[in-house]
């Protein structure tokens, strides 16, 4: 199924402020005048929303790595075909807080279940879509934990209370994910300042939509 849209995913580990350059990258596209859906994983609709629930819940700790992949996997399913492919479609640009690449550094990588078999699930679940351009956004699991330990607004999930050598590799997952995927994949210092950060993606935007009014995407979403 071939879309018109542009699909942009927002990846990174625990307090690399994603959320934060999602939505100032939501209003820059918007003023350039694109048409622009912003959404998160897991969740974004009801359904997903709820699977979202049980895979934070601070009381799941004994979730099987397994059944975390798997869950995740449902919930962006549900998504992407409810809410995510009929923006594409559209003609939108589709602007994602996580998406399939969180499960390939969390499950496929610092769970140890293996970045080739989590893919798989994964491709499964899309039938094979992936982003058109994802930004890393890169900043130690050091920098990233204190950062959530300032904001007394963010709720605490399940996943930032794991170790602090879960959350390296996790970081050690991304790495290994922006070699693999170079053309795709965009790494961004987090610890600049938000709007150097966003001039940066800005960039990296301009030059790969010049000339597609509403995008074009790489993938064919099923």
């Amino acid at each position: 199924m071939s879309h018109r849209g542009f699909f942009i995913t927002v990846e990174g580990g625990e307090g690399a402020g994603k959320s934060t350059a999602a939505r100032m990258l939501e209003r820059a596209l918007a003023a350039e005048g694109y048409e622009v859906l912003l959404t998160r994983e897991p969740g974004g609709i009801p359904i997903a929303e709820q699977i979202r629930q049980v895979l934070l819940d601070r009381e799941n700790k004994g979730m099987d790595g397994r059944t975390e992949a798997l869950l995740y996997a449902a919930a962006r399913r549900q998504h992407f075909v409810q809410k995510i492919v009929p923006a594409l479609q559209e003609g939108k640009v589709v602007l994602c807080d996580r998406f399939i690449d969180s499960s390939l550094a969390y499950q496929g990588y610092a769970r140890g279940l293996g970045i080739d078999e989590v893919l798989e699930i994964n491709r499964f679940a899309t039938g094979g879509a992936m982003p058109d351009v994802t930004f890393f956004l890169d900043i130690s699991p050091e920098a990233g934990l204190k950062r959530i330990g300032k904001d007394k607004s963010r709720e605490v999930n399940r996943l930032d209370l794991e170790s602090q050598s879960f959350h390296k590799l996790v970081h050690e997952g991304y790495k290994l994910l922006l070699k693999r995927f170079p053309e795709r994949i965009v790494r961004i210092d987090a610890e600049n300042e938000p709007d150097k950060i966003l001039d940066l993606m800005m960039s990296v935007l301009r030059a790969r939509m010049r000339g597609k009014p509403s995008g074009s995407g790489t993938s064919s979403p099923e």
